[in-house]
């Protein structure tokens, strides 16, 4: 299972998070954000090496997502937008951003080779960290069918407007793989509210637990 907290951008904010329970951080490398950091400072980031790091990424350059990934010491590249699977790289897993809404349809991903789909909350032209979330429980009903069964196609990530006060109920009603949080658990663009974040990680570990 996965307890992601992305946005990091400092050494501070990733200690607590990992001391707390968190196993995935996310460094944001999109340019227009506001939580972006440099793969070369993301380096200087010391993570535990039982803890992934993931890099976001927004329609960019394979040969720059590979670039900071060797930098950054990356365990899974997160590639928004319209990158294709010829896209994805080799020896990095990747987990594709997925933007949920009306029109998603969860049988379109049935054989996307990505390690998991990230399904994020609807947030216009930003990317990451917007704090919207989606009807989760619409995730119980799309599921794939394959040999009889009723199977998820690969693993799924929920993020979008995730915090303590809900995050318990967004596992119960999509059972995900994972979970990732970010805007929701800030004081500031990029800066962790302690408090926020230990509380959602808190509830998130006991309900995946369950």
């Amino acid at each position: 299972m996965i307890l992601k907290v992305c946005g990091i951008t400092n050494q501070a904010d990733a200690t607590a998070a990992v001391e707390a329970g968190a196993n995935a951080l996310g460094f944001n490398f999109y340019p227009r954000s506001p939580r972006y950091i440099a793969p070369e400072r993301a380096a200087e980031i010391a993570t535990p090496a039982d803890v992934r790091r993931v890099g976001v990424f927004v329609n960019e350059r394979r040969e720059r997502v590979e670039d900071a990934a060797r930098v950054a010491r990356l365990g899974a590249a997160q590639l928004h937008g319209d990158e294709g699977t010829a896209d994805y790289l080799e020896g990095v897993a990747v987990w594709k951003g997925v933007r949920v809404t009306a029109e998603f349809d969860l049988e379109r991903w049935e054989e996307c080779p990505a390690e998991a789909l990230l399904l994020d909350g609807p947030a216009g032209e930003m990317y990451g960290g917007s704090g919207k979330s989606f009807d989760w429980s619409a995730l119980a009903a799309k599921k794939t069918k394959k040999a009889g069964q009723d199977a998820r196609p690969t693993r799924i990530i929920l993020a979008g407007g995730l915090d303590a006060s809900n995050v318990a109920r967004a596992i119960a009603l999509a059972h995900p793989w994972g979970v990732d949080a970010c805007s929701r658990i800030e004081s500031a663009p990029g800066k962790k509210d302690l408090k926020k974040m230990l509380a959602f990680l808190e509830a998130a570990g006991a309900a995946l637990r369950v």
